[in-house]
């Protein structure tokens, strides 16, 4: 059975690795709407390491992001990516590993590992295979291998030319693509040292902040970065650098291959750290090796795929960790749109949910994120919203009342998992924003606590209240638009069924963790609000699902639609009966999942509003929250549960 219409799954060092090879500009089925750019076929992956992220694309390039100090990318990913291997014939004629420059007559195979890629292609007897790897660790550079190999019955000479194009971009939330590529066109300035075989750049720092004013940076980001590229082991390497808009990197290498012979070419291109290479294969091998033993199996005769899509995933989510150069620990982006376009890290509870798994195979990494993400919050124990591209606290638009409870549940997870009661002894500094001094993780986490509860606190339903917004940053804007409300009174006093059950779920395993830390009057509150809330939100249920907020004058928000975020927290937290709990999965199995081959919709049936139907939190489709009810009808109805 035809699995993909672009390559198949395979298997290489004992890892998962997906085979490219099908023409993307010749059938219909690779284009694809990212909404918020043009059309294109262009297909990718984003793989890492603890220090760098690089986007490897089915077009054979690549494009690498830093997030040590501030959101920023080494080479942006448009117009195009770069990173290419180009081998100029002795006739002057050129073909190499980009897409573009594939030889005629074939579709070069583009191999994408959990933290490499490959391109493999072949003209007129001389096969060209360039390999990219993010090495295991921190290291702030990608490794390049190129292998060129002449056929048996023919020999070759040839140029290798390794070549990059410089298109740094400093993110930062309130720019956009022309004023940053403007900004950096102004502030970056390369120069080409060719005895030494390396090319620098220095950056200038600048803020593309409210009205793009040129203003440094703030003295947190040290000293410019120096971008290398450097040959390792090629002989009579050259560099050069032409007037492109954007400075292009070549390092050229002559080869002669007799008939049957190859060699390989190794490269490194990123930021330089000092490390000085003596052996880079080793470095390849020991990071494929380390790369396996690392990363957790699975097995199931129900689900044979489990086998392939755990470590693939596991590889893919502790790839997206990166050293915080600013607060430390690690932070686990989210990436996507929001840092690699937009430009901010966020929303703060992005990281704390994507580092659960991590408690179970890399615990000291999740305890690492949980750290980080802890050391955002006020000193009052308001965790913001985001921070900005130069790392700074967040909080213009959104200040949703759900972010305390995932630090609280990751906390609480850890502590479980690991028995690792030390670490919440452990002091752990704040922002450098607000000037505080450090203080013990659990106390950190009480000031969250007490947050949640004093700041955040409940309406006159008895719910949560929702701010401006909870898990969903639409809500208030939807009550807005849709019941004519004042969005100030909405923010004031509207109130959240959701974040009333999530809670409901949350507050009782954190009041474990207080138990264990000897915090007993804190574990008594916890258990106590948490049975409010759950009663509070088994009286929402109208009969079909549960009501999903409350807007002050307004009354009841979600009895003539079924909104799904609430409804997965409603089994979890106990506020749904066994009966209603399989009603429901039934009602949304017949609404929201009805017709729909990717999940079920977050809202049914959508409505004319702030958003079109059927797309973002107007009916479109959220893993996060399939991922909850998926979670929750596996305790009631597991067939659906694997179906979703």
């Amino acid at each position: 059975m035809t699995m993909s219409h672009f390559g198949h799954w395979s298997t290489e060092a004992d890892l998962p690795v997906f085979v490219y090879d099908a023409d993307q500009s010749a059938i219909p089925e690779a284009e694809w709407d990212p909404i918020t750019a043009p059309k294109t076929r262009r297909h990718w992956v984003a793989i890492g390491n603890h220090r760098i992220q690089a986007v490897v694309a089915n077009d054979g390039t690549v494009a690498l992001l830093d997030e040590y100090d501030g959101l920023r990318w080494i080479t942006a990913p448009d117009p195009e990516g770069t990173g290419i291997s180009i081998v100029e014939e002795s006739d002057g004629s050129r073909w190499g590993s980009a897409f573009a420059l594939r030889p005629s007559e074939t579709v070069p195979t583009r191999v994408f590992g959990p933290t490499w890629s490959r391109v493999e292609t072949e003209h007129d007897g001389l096969r060209l295979e360039r390999t990219i790897l993010c090495p295991e660790g921190e290291a702030p550079w990608l490794l390049v291998k190129v292998r060129l190999q002449a056929t048996a019955d023919a020999g070759r000479t040839i140029s290798h030319i390794e070549e990059w194009a410089l298109r740094p971009r400093f993110l930062n939330i309130g720019g956009n693509d022309e004023t940053r590529r403007a900004i950096a066109a102004e502030s970056v300035r390369y120069s080409v040292d060719a005895q030494e075989r390396t090319v620098r750049a220095s950056e200038e720092r600048t803020d593309t902040a409210a009205g793009y004013a040129k203003q440094p940076f703030p003295s947190v980001f040290g000293e410019p970065h120096i971008i290398v590229l450097e040959a390792l082991g090629s002989t009579e390497a050259q560099a050069k650098a032409k007037g492109e808009p954007h400075p292009v990197l070549r390092l050229v290498t002559e080869v002669e291959l007799r008939p049957g012979e190859s060699i390989d070419l190794w490269f490194r291109f990123g930021l330089d750290d000092g490390t000085v290479v003596d052996d880079p294969e080793a470095i390849l091998q020991s990071s494929l090796a380390s790369l396996s033993q690392r990363l957790p199996r699975a097995s199931a005769e129900f689900a044979p795929i489990a086998e392939r899509e755990i470590p693939w995933h596991a590889a893919l989510l502790t790839g997206g960790a990166a050293t915080d150069g600013v607060l430390g620990d690690h932070t686990l982006n989210q990436g996507s749109a929001y840092s690699f376009v937009v430009g901010f890290n966020g929303a703060a509870r992005d990281p704390l949910q994507h580092a659960l798994p991590l408690v179970y195979f890399e615990p000291d990494l999740a305890l690492s994120v949980l750290r980080n993400t802890c050391s955002w919050a006020t000193p009052d124990g308001e965790l913001p919203y985001a921070l900005d591209g130069a790392k700074r606290p967040w909080t213009n638009m959104w200040q949703p009342s759900d972010q305390n409870l995932w630090a609280l549940w990751l906390a609480a997870e850890y502590a479980a998992a690991t028995g690792d009661l030390a670490a919440f002894d452990e002091p752990l500094t704040y922002h450098p924003a607000y000037g505080a001094d450090p203080v013990p993780l659990r106390k950190h986490l009480r000031r969250q606590f007490r947050f949640f509860v004093d700041k955040i606190g409940l309406g006159e339903h008895g719910h949560v209240r929702m701010r401006n917004a909870d898990w969903n940053d639409m809500a208030v804007t939807s009550a807005v638009e849709e019941l004519g409300i004042e969005r100030s009174l909405m923010i004031e006093k509207g109130e959240s069924v959701l974040n009333s059950a999530m809670a409901a779920w949350v507050l009782p395993v954190y009041a474990g963790l207080c138990d264990r830390l000897g915090e007993e009057p804190q574990a008594s509150e916890a258990r106590a609000l948490a049975q409010s809330l759950r009663q509070a939100v088994a009286g929402e249920w109208n009969g079909r699902w549960f009501r999903r907020a409350y807007a002050p004058g307004r009354g009841a928000i979600g009895d003539d639609e079924c909104w799904l975020e609430v409804q997965p927290w409603a089994i979890l937290c106990g506020a749904a009966d066994t009966e209603q709990a399989r009603a429901l999965l039934e009602t949304i199995d017949r609404g929201a999942r009805a017709e729909s081959s990717l999940g079920a919709r977050v809202r049914f049936p959508s409505r004319t509003g702030v958003e079109p139907p059927g797309e973002g939190t107007n009916g479109g489709i959220w893993f996060s929250i399939n991922m909850t009810l998926i979670w929750a009808a596996a305790r009631v109805n597991p067939e659906l549960a694997w179906d979703e």
